[in-house]
């Protein structure tokens, strides 16, 4: 069972895992997330990650550090890692690497509720998606290539490396059910069961 946190948002262990490497400002690790590719995973804003560094600091996760003022910006706080931060982020780390955890994804909420739109829509907005995963399986693969091309380790791809078999697996899965859909068996016990249910 998942862990009750202080701060439980997933920018947070981002937050936290950018603050391992060294102490830096929230710009910074904006960029840095955004360089990384790490805003492919983690979404969020510039007014969201301010937000989460202020969660973290009142949890006693991070410290103000120093406030660096340049000429041409405004006056920055830079934050760093209290130990109590350090053991948070690899207890949640560990937790979240070892324990599956419940997720609510979109399509499984809409594939929940497959049965009010008909058989033929349905069939016409998968092939849709079919489309769509082409696309976002085609770009993953190609961000893996480049690494690749970079000679960027392995280990600092893992999350594309993911994605893009998450990917397949549902374009398989969407395949498999339109096929299933198109079956005139499946059609005629799906209204027969519909029936039962008056």
């Amino acid at each position: 069972m998942a862990k009750r946190r202080k701060v439980s948002n997933p920018l947070a262990l981002a937050v936290l895992a950018e603050l391992g490497a060294e102490p830096m400002h929230p710009y910074e690790m904006g960029r840095r997330l955004k360089e990384h590719g790490k805003d492919r995973n983690i979404k969020y804003n510039r007014s969201s990650l301010y937000m989460v560094v202020e969660q973290l600091r009142k949890a006693g996760f991070v410290a103000a550090q120093e406030t660096v003022r340049d000429t041409q910006r405004p006056e920055r706080t830079v934050y760093a890692l209290t130990p109590e931060g350090q053991t948070e982020l690899l207890d949640w780390m560990r937790e979240w690497i070892a324990e599956p955890q419940e997720e609510y994804p979109a399509f499984g909420v809409a594939l929940c509720l497959l049965v009010v739109l008909p058989t033929e829509e349905s069939a016409r907005l998968l092939r849709r998606r079919l489309e769509a995963l082409d696309a976002r399986i085609e770009d993953s693969r190609a961000q893996l290539r480049k690494a690749a091309e970079m000679d960027v380790h392995p280990m600092f791809v893992v999350e594309e490396e993911y994605a893009l078999a998450l990917l397949q697996a549902e374009h398989r899965y969407t395949e498999n059910l339109i096929g299933q859909i198109g079956e005139p068996e499946f059609n005629r016990t799906l209204q027969e069961f519909m029936r039962s249910l008056e």
